[in-house]
């Protein structure tokens, strides 16, 4: 066997390349044109062209799988986080006529013997209402004393005052609510503006 016989290594790889060409296009001579005009240098120009194309294609489409998959893991942890919104919204109205009524307690019934467990059975479901609000990401909005935020308050009216900045909430009619990021209730306010 001479050195000639033996496969060279760029032989190996251009033998690899060739896989899958159709035999019409190799011959052992020089180039000559196909049928369609065509060599064998274009057609396997042409050939790599389209392993390029489907290369990006191949790439294209994992990146979409990946954005996809990524879109539906955020969908998935949102809806586990905010699962709870509107269930979370109705009892805000609980919250509210349970704080009303602590409110329009006396003071001096508050302290009375006769109503004093009544009250303290109140403040603790009040307690309870809050930490269980906490546990599940549902935070109250500071409102008063702020300024107005548009995309956590609602003005619902304007009070002349000497004492606060125009734009100012000197006056909380309903507490708004935030779960987690998202707003789940607006702050009812009363901001403060310029005498007249």
């Amino acid at each position: 066997m001479t050195d000639n016989d033996k496969p060279q290594p760029q032989d190996e790889a251009v033998a690899e390349e060739l896989k899958g060409v159709p035999e019409e296009l190799l011959d052992d001579g020089a180039p000559e044109a196909n049928a369609d005009g065509e060599t064998f240098e274009d057609a396997l120009a042409s050939l790599r062209e389209d392993l390029e194309a489907s290369k990006q294609e191949t790439l294209y489409a994992k990146a979409e799988t990946q954005n996809v998959r990524r879109r539906m893991e955020k969908d998935i942890s949102d809806a586990r986080a905010y699962a709870a919104t509107g269930f979370a919204r109705d009892i805000l109205t609980v919250a509210d006529n349970l704080a009303r009524g602590i409110d329009t307690i006396p003071e001096d019934l508050r302290e009375d013997s006769k109503f004093k467990g009544l009250v303290q059975g109140i403040q603790a479901t009040q307690r309870e209402l809050d930490k269980v609000f906490t546990q599940h990401g549902i935070t109250r909005i500071a409102s008063v004393g702020l300024p107005l935020d548009p995309n956590q308050h609602q003005a619902m009216l304007e009070i002349p005052s000497d004492d606060a900045e125009p734009g100012t909430i000197v006056q909380e009619m309903q507490a708004g609510y935030m779960i987690r990021e998202r707003l789940l209730r607006p702050a009812m306010v009363g901001v403060a503006k310029k005498p007249d």
